[in-house]
């Protein structure tokens, strides 16, 4: 579902998201929700952002859906604490998984894919998948912080994106976390005695999936623990619609 390129264009977006910057948490989930409803939509992994966020909207009574990428290699750990935390909200949230399977893709492309092509791994696994799933939005809602990684630094709280160039489709990404701290984070978690990952408390600072996951320094950038060995920084779904504007 595409929004309207006449009333969402470069110029509005940049103008509105500089207005977002000086609100709080629950009043900008609240402002997409009234613009929006259900077109709008949380996408998690299950970080610490994310659980802030989803936790704002529930206490304030926002219903926003909720929606993860289930890419058929998660940690166990992962897809636990899915079941955790839709009992502790009371929520449903939805599991978007790969057209193939890990068996075809292994006999369609080649197999253990992490190790080889992280980038078609992830580009089956997670891109495509997440771009089925933004065809039913005009809101992409995520938990991306400028602090995670040089990569992230200059990401606006709300952005404008070319989703689809030959049907000239265009969708908004909301990024209501962007100014918060990891302790700022952390603190929320811990206060508001939130379920979390307990990889987090064995070294792991971001979580993905099982192959492509490490535990990290404190000192590293919180996403050092990914990829390790390849010059990758992103599974590219923050990536693949190309510059935000």
């Amino acid at each position: 579902m595409s929004i309207n390129s006449q009333e969402f264009h470069s110029e509005s977006v940049r103008a509105l998201s500089e207005q977002l910057e000086e609100a709080s948490l629950t009043d900008v989930l609240r402002w997409v929700w009234e613009r929006f409803g259900s077109l709008a939509a949380v996408g998690t992994s299950f970080q610490g952002a994310g659980l802030v966020m989803i936790d704002h909207a529930v206490k304030a009574g926002i219903p926003l859906p909720v929606f993860t990428l289930d890419t058929g290699v998660l940690f166990p750990e992962t897809l636990e604490l899915k079941t955790r935390l839709e009992r502790f909200w009371g929520i449903r949230i939805e599991s978007v998984e790969p057209e193939l399977s890990l068996e075809l893709q292994t006999q369609e492309v080649g197999p253990e894919l992490w190790n080889t092509r992280p980038d078609t791994c992830c580009g089956i696994r997670k891109v495509e998948p997440l771009q089925r799933k933004l065809k039913e939005l005009s809101v992409w809602i995520t938990g991306v912080r400028r602090q995670q990684s040089d990569t992230r630094q200059q990401t606006r709280i709300l952005e404008l994106y070319l989703f689809d160039a030959l049907m000239e489709r265009y969708i908004l990404k909301l990024n209501p976390m962007v100014a918060w701290s990891r302790e700022g984070v952390w603190d929320y978690l811990h206060q508001n005695g939130i379920p979390y990952n307990p990889l987090h408390d064995r070294g792991y600072r971001s979580i993905g999936c099982m192959p492509c996951t490490r535990p990290s320094d404190s000192g590293d950038n919180e996403r050092a623990g990914r990829w390790t060995g390849f010059e990758k920084t992103e599974c590219g779904i923050h990536t693949f619609m190309g510059s935000g504007i």
